[in-house]
């Protein structure tokens, strides 16, 4: 992947802030509209409507979520229906002074912004570009306390992406997804979420869910979380031919698909528990989010990926 380019002055870098939690805290770990510390104990599920800390932790597997959207499935304990061990970082506190993670995210959310202030402008409207926020361990947000264990994900509330570059370790390693192209994935992912904020798309999501049964509220999780991999399709479409066709190669289209197909629920409960269990899923089987990545790359068209009047998922 060839990643050059302008640089984003939206980055905001807390990685030497001794995870952000000095003072007095956020209250017995909830804080804003309510990201869940992993605690011990029960009381509501982050994600996936009520699967408990283990459900929370699992966030580390799918590339983040809108907290926003899980508002309203935060209805009590639950058995929880995968588990993988929490991300934990073991990068070093001094940084050299060039830092080349720190350039590519910054150039890949700079593209993004591009091709996000395109699209709103042709359909007449404003985009407001976010912060992206790079943390160890863990840090404040407008949603509560956000922790690597949960992945990069993006907070509603204060419209910022939220990322621990550690999870880019445990991409290539854990996912075999190596590779840049997969790792601008996971940023286009969550600032899919962003424009689904944007749209209101977000919003009418969360006010669904409030009167929904657990199984319809992850059905429409899953809807969500569809729409923002085909959004991170139609970004890295547009901003290829932006490139001149440059930026990325049949390679890189080959890791990102592998990386999509990897996060799938079908094949992360047959590796943690040994059976699927499609009610439960909240992100979509392999086969969904590789469909759904690959209708916004082959289109670049935002409006192809209604997901939630989609018949086929």
């Amino acid at each position: 992947m060839q990643m050059d380019g302008d640089e984003s002055s939206n980055i905001e870098d807390r990685r030497d802030d001794g995870g952000g939690l000095g003072g007095g805290g956020l209250g017995g770990g909830f804080g804003g509209p309510g990201i869940p510390i992993p605690m011990g104990g029960g009381g509501g599920g982050l994600f996936t409507g009520g699967l408990g800390v283990v459900g929370f932790i699992v966030l580390a597997l799918l590339f983040g979520a809108d907290p926003g959207e899980i508002l309203g499935g935060m209805t009590g304990g639950g058995t929880p229906s995968t588990y993988v061990p929490p991300i934990t970082s073991s990068r070093p506190t001094q940084r050299p002074a060039a830092d080349p993670e720190m350039q590519f995210v910054s150039r890949v959310l700079k593209s993004t912004e591009t091709v996000w202030s395109d699209i709103f402008r042709d359909i007449g409207r404003v985009y407001r570009e976010p912060k992206l926020v790079l943390f160890r361990d863990a840090t404040r947000t407008d949603c509560g306390v956000g922790q690597a264990a949960m992945g990069p994900f993006y907070c509603p509330a204060d419209q910022r992406v939220y990322l621990d570059l550690g999870f880019f370790d445990e991409l290539a390693a854990r996912f075999r997804a190596p590779g840049q192209f997969p790792q601008a994935y996971v940023i286009a992912h969550e600032i899919g979420h962003h424009v689904q904020n944007l749209l209101g798309i977000s919003g009418k999501v969360q006010q669904m869910r409030q009167s929904m049964s657990k199984r319809d509220g992850n059905a429409l999780s899953v809807r969500t979380e569809l729409q923002a991999d085909c959004f991170a399709g139609v970004w890295a479409n547009r901003a290829d031919r932006q490139r001149g066709g440059r930026m990325i190669d049949d390679r890189d289209v080959d890791q990102a698909m592998a990386a999509a197909a990897a996060i799938g629920d079908d094949k992360l409960q047959r590796q943690t528990q040994g059976r699927i269990v499609p009610d439960s899923f909240t992100h979509g089987s392999s086969a969904q989010r590789t469909r759904w990545f690959r209708i916004g790359l082959d289109s670049g068209d935002y409006r192809k990926c209604d997901t939630f009047r989609a018949q086929q998922l």
